[in-house]
């Protein structure tokens, strides 16, 4: 077996020159729109002992053309739910899903599976065992519905979509015979092999281990984009929604709670949930003093008011929840006397330094306040010692179920 370095190595110079055949691709899909995913007011229920499960709850996102977007959520939320009903493996209640110019559900219009142009990588990569590398990725070529193609063009389709995914050399091989990591480009490979207008993506990295799991982040998101291809993949994993995606769609309860850049999900959580789900937040109860954005908030820090970002529609002596993130929180030494280094600092004390490896979490009391702050290991504080506690206005976010957050409450 190669070793990983010789891999990686062949697997950059053939990305390189397949890349240049994906964007000529994808340069034609643009012209003729075949790879934006529009999907409308799409609702599913399913039957239970219980009466009827609503999975899907008017669902409603787009994908632009050769853009990643990721469904992310807990376990029941729909969103594989939603990727099954794109794909056809499911049929939706009403709603409508286009692709491109081409309705794929709708009133009265129901496109099958293998007309969809889409390929799919699953959460088990469901491999034939008893077949060569070669034969899986050959599989959708040969019992496809579409146009039949001849045994040359078979093999030269297979032969390049596997030194696409660097598996060229092992064309022969048993597929028990491989890694996980190569299990998954194997997969991949299979997905890609058709040239879909589309990429569903199923968890596809939850049975890898952690180091693995970061190596195949790195290669999927790469590879999506040397070859311009619109995708769309489900996780519960808020790393992989954040490091790989252009947008993120985050689905509770059968529904898109919040949509946004990974930075405004993370930076801007719009519910509680939201800010749970998605990073590690303080929660910092508050009233209202003066409405606007910024606004002025009264808490248990002391005095001075807390300066955060208000969703409109929030009125004075209203209470209020802020979010910040743990590592949002900058924290400096105080000496006795010394005035407040910026706007949104306070005094506290560390009562507790807890080691992570590369990271320290710090509980900070600020006030009447209970504050957790993460900082690098190299920036040392330790139990006792009295520091200045600095909030940045712009990432203390007053979230709201009520509410939410507005784009424009951001200068966005």
């Amino acid at each position: 077996m190669e070793g990983e370095a010789v891999l990686e190595e062949r697997s950059k110079v053939v990305l390189k020159e397949r890349g240049k055949v994906g964007r000529k691709r994808h340069a034609a899909q643009v012209e003729h729109g075949e790879g934006v995913l529009v999907v409308a007011d799409l609702e599913k229920q399913f039957a239970t002992e219980s009466g009827e499960l609503r999975a899907i709850d008017s669902v409603s996102f787009t994908v632009d053309e050769g853009s990643f977007y990721t469904l992310l959520g807990p376990s029941g939320c729909g969103k594989t739910t939603t990727l099954r009903c794109i794909a056809g493996l499911e049929r939706p209640d009403s709603g409508a899903i286009t692709l491109g110019s081409r309705q794929l559900f709708g009133p009265r219009i129901v496109v099958p599976p293998n007309e969809r142009a889409m390929g799919m990588v699953f959460q088990s990569y469901a491999i034939w065992p008893h077949m060569t590398v070669f034969d899986n990725a050959a599989f959708p070529l040969r019992v496809g519905n579409g146009k039949k193609l001849g045994r040359a063009e078979i093999s030269k389709r297979v032969e390049e979509v596997l030194a696409t995914v660097a598996l060229d050399g092992l064309s022969g091989r048993q597929a028990t015979k491989l890694s996980g990591g190569q299990q998954q480009r194997l997969a991949l490979a299979r997905a890609l092999v058709r040239q879909p207008s589309l990429l569903l993506l199923d968890e596809p990295l939850s049975n890898l281990d952690a180091t693995l799991r970061d190596r195949m982040r790195t290669e999927i998101r790469g590879l999506q984009r040397r070859l311009g291809i619109t995708t769309l993949y489900v996780t519960h994993d808020q790393t992989e929604a954040l490091s790989m995606s252009n947008r993120i769609g985050v689905m509770s309860g059968g529904r898109i709670v919040q949509e946004g850049t990974p930075r405004e999900i993370y930076q801007r959580p719009s519910s509680p949930f939201v800010a749970r789900f998605v990073g590690t937040s303080n929660f910092i109860e508050a009233t209202v003093v003066t409405p606007g954005t910024p606004a002025a908030l009264s808490t248990g820090f002391g005095p001075t008011p807390l300066r955060a970002h208000c969703p409109s529609g929030v009125g004075a002596d209203e209470k209020v929840t802020v979010a910040v993130r743990l590592a949002n929180i900058g924290i400096d030494p105080r000496l006795p006397g010394q005035r407040p280094p910026a706007e949104n600092a306070f005094p506290g004390t560390v009562e507790h330094v807890t080691f992570l490896g590369e990271d320290l979490e710090a509980s900070i009391r600020v006030g009447s306040v209970p504050l957790s702050v993460r900082r690098h290991a190299s920036l040392a504080c330790h139990k006792n010692d009295e520091v200045w506690v600095t909030l940045p206005e712009e990432l203390c976010v007053v979230i709201s179920d009520e509410y939410g957050v507005s784009s424009a409450a951001y200068g966005d």
